[in-house]
């Protein structure tokens, strides 16, 4: 039986949780490959090469070969660059990992979308900002096929500056007479410094947050994320 094997894949660490008695299944987000499954065996164990290795939000090279949708991962390198994260930058990196792995469908490679989280993260970790997250959220939608329309509205009319508008889901901006009051309610102004990504004003910033956040409910179903409501409970202490 013919074996698929994958060598010198670059990758990060999603999430990882305890197989049998000994063993990890790793979820890991790969250039060429998208998120796969692994088989780490033997990775629990105390002096397993792979203990030490396999952490969340560091650059690897990974190889591994099987058939069927968990497949064993045979090696694992580091390959460095990457600050440890901490405070609010893990938090921030977090978010990014429970993004991929609620809406991102296996083995779908994204290779921009790969270098747009290695690029998030490096600049998280210099100091965490908010317009990094919506950089990426953006980013995400547009990967996934659920592009945001930034620059017209429903009936093609290009967004004006001082507009008003109320973003249909999988439609696009649709022209209001006044200010709206949901969180899919943006001014014309947010809507064409989102396309720009220019997030200097800081309405704009806080209106793409909103936005973002409702579209992000609407693809997961309307399921909470676990990140952000610890954010939001250790906000409030």
């Amino acid at each position: 039986m013919m074996r698929n094997k994958v060598d010198g894949q670059s990758a990060f660490v999603l999430h990882t949780y305890p197989f049998r008695e000994t063993s990890l299944i790793v979820e890991a987000f790969s250039r060429n490959f998208g998120r796969v499954a692994l088989l780490a065996r033997g990775a629990r164990r105390p002096r397993s090469a792979l203990r030490g290795l396999l952490l969340a939000f560091q650059p690897l090279e990974l190889a591994w070969a099987g058939k069927g949708e968990v497949q064993t991962l045979m090696k694992a390198e580091w390959q460095g660059g990457q600050p440890l994260l901490a405070g609010k930058a893990l938090f921030c990196a977090y978010y990014l990992n429970e993004l991929l792995m609620r809406l991102l469908p296996r083995e779908d490679a994204h290779e921009k979308l790969f270098s747009v989280y290695a690029e998030t993260l490096r600049r998280i970790a210099d100091m965490p900002r908010e317009s990094d997250l919506r950089r990426f959220e953006r980013a995400f939608l547009q990967e996934l096929g659920y592009g945001l329309t930034l620059e017209n509205d429903v009936k093609g009319i290009p967004i004006e500056l001082a507009g008003h508008y109320a973003y249909e889901v999988e439609h696009g901006p649709v022209r209001l007479d006044r200010p709206g009051s949901s969180a899919l309610a943006v001014s014309g102004k947010t809507l064409i410094d989102l396309a720009n990504e220019d997030f200097s004003d800081p309405r704009s910033l806080l209106e793409a947050k909103q936005l973002m956040r409702a579209l992000i409910a609407y693809y997961t179903d309307g399921k909470s994320l676990q990140t952000r409501k610890i954010f939001m409970e250790l906000h409030e202490l």
